[in-house]
């Protein structure tokens, strides 16, 4: 610090901490997004393809194959067997009989009865059958005719018909179950649904004007003697230099 030239008045010193002005940009305050990997790549910027390294899929790890339990023989071709013809040893098989056909003594044509010749009417004279014990066919007392009395006939007009049955004990005229309205069972109408509806009173809480009961200042709180706004106000002065190391000092006198 001692050994540093002046600069007119002043002397250079190192700073006490770092300032604005020795940085270019803001700072890691703003850090870019990352060009590499997937999550949180810049937008701005293309993004080639990943890949990843997993574990074998299950339809993978499944046997999809029939395997060596289908073994085709090394014979066998896509032409059919390969190699010479093979023989084998078996029984002597048993001759197939000729078909023998029948000669002229062989049928009898006198036996075939009706079939061949005309005959009379044969009848015979046996037992009852069994399907005409269970013989449900209707008899005459099946069929009855419609009465000619009651309202159901058929093809004929009736009179008309009454019964005669006695008195109900329930539901009766002399009998009142609570079925005649009395007096209390009628409400009373209000004279507002016929006449001009009255006005309404209610009687409620007693209200309040609004008030302000925040703290007003006094007089003493102001200071007009404070007030530059509207006059003029005197020049003010400070203590101190502003300087900057990265600004070309102001050099006086120059040696040749």
């Amino acid at each position: 610090m001692g050994t540093d030239p002046w600069v007119g008045t002043w002397r250079p010193h190192r700073p006490r901490g770092p300032i604005a002005a020795m940085y270019s940009s803001p700072g890691p305050k703003y850090a870019l997004p990352a060009n590499t990997g997937y999550a949180n790549h810049d937008p701005s910027r293309f993004r080639a393809p990943a890949y990843s390294i997993a574990s074998r899929h299950l339809k993978f790890v499944e046997d999809c194959s029939p395997g060596p339990g289908y073994m085709v023989p090394p014979h066998m071709t896509m032409r059919g067997k390969d190699g010479i013809p093979a023989y084998s040893l078996y029984g002597r098989p048993k001759d197939i009989s000729s078909f023998k056909t029948p000669g002229p003594g062989t049928y009898s044509p006198e036996r075939s009865g009706k079939s061949a010749y005309y005959s009379a009417p044969m009848y015979s004279m046996a037992s009852r059958t069994k399907g005409l014990n269970v013989d449900q066919s209707p008899g005459p007392a099946a069929y009855m005719l419609p009465s000619m009395l009651g309202p159901k006939v058929v093809n004929k007009s009736s009179a008309p018909n009454y019964s005669l049955i006695g008195r109900s004990k329930t539901g009766g005229f002399h009998d009142d179950l609570q079925k005649t309205p009395g007096p209390g069972t009628y409400r009373i109408v209000e004279p507002g649904v016929y006449k001009y509806r009255p006005p309404h009173y209610s009687m409620t809480a007693r209200t309040f004007l609004p008030g302000d009961t925040t703290q007003k200042p006094g007089p003493g709180a102001h200071s007009p003697e404070k007030v530059v706004i509207n006059k003029h106000q005197a020049p003010n002065f400070s203590f101190g230099i502003k300087h900057s190391d990265y600004l070309a000092p102001l050099i006086v006198d120059v040696v040749d």
